[in-house]
């Protein structure tokens, strides 16, 4: 019983072929794509329209030299979204509670703002590591805990999607496995446990969207520092 809790982690096989790929490449697939026709469907121009908001959003404090990542940090939070929603359909596979997964798409963007910042402006970059008006004792520590703070920054990235929406699956799994061992015999109790299903349900929706976000979020405060 305590090994099938997290047997819903565990990436999908077909003749001994991991599917995580296929689970990866599928999300794409639901969103409507661009027609050559003058006017849009309602599906499509509400798309366009939160993808403007969101992006207006997020790089309103960004500089314009950051602008340039905004398709790529749309996209991402769009992608990251569709596979955390995904997941909590049953009998499926959420690719993001995978923190290979997770650091593999954190520690690349990470890395890629502090190159751009070291590029540009590397006085500016390297400041960070010290604050101004700090003591002249206090330099070498400084220095120190500000170099490991920025490298712990893709690590807290991918840990904090991974450990949320891997809590929130086993919460989900438990209280449903308590729900159907106690229909048939405390049916009341049973009712009660299946409406709190239904309510944490409806939070990891919600949970499923602003992670996804702040994943994203994080990473445009980060290119906010070096651009």
């Amino acid at each position: 019983m305590t090994l099938s809790f997290f047997d819903q982690f565990m990436s999908p096989t077909l003749f001994e072929i991991p599917l995580i790929a296929l689970a990866l490449t599928l999300p794409w697939l639901i969103f409507p794509t661009p027609t050559a026709r003058w006017l849009d469907n309602r599906i499509l121009t509400l798309q366009n329209w939160l993808l403007g908001r969101f992006t207006h959003e997020l790089f309103m404090p960004v500089n314009l030299a950051g602008h340039k990542w905004a398709v790529l940090l749309s996209s991402l939070m769009l992608f990251l979204i569709t596979l955390n929603m995904l997941g909590l359909l049953p009998y499926t596979f959420t690719p993001t509670t995978q923190l290979s997964l997770n650091m593999g798409l954190a520690f690349p963007l990470w890395l890629a703002t502090v190159i751009t910042g070291m590029r540009n402006q590397p006085t500016h970059a390297l400041g960070h590591l010290l604050p101004e008006g700090t003591p002249t004792l206090l330099i070498p520590i400084l220095i120190i805990i500000e170099t490991i703070s920025l490298f712990i920054r893709p690590l807290a990235l991918g840990v904090r999607l991974t450990a949320n929406l891997t809590a929130g699956h086993l919460l989900i799994q438990l209280i449903a496995t308590a729900a159907a061992v106690l229909l048939p015999l405390m049916p009341a109790v049973a009712i009660l446990t299946m409406t709190l299903l239904f309510l944490l349900t409806l939070l990891e929706v919600a949970v499923a969207m602003i992670q996804a976000y702040v994943f994203v979020l994080l990473l445009s405060l980060y290119l906010q520092e070096n651009v």
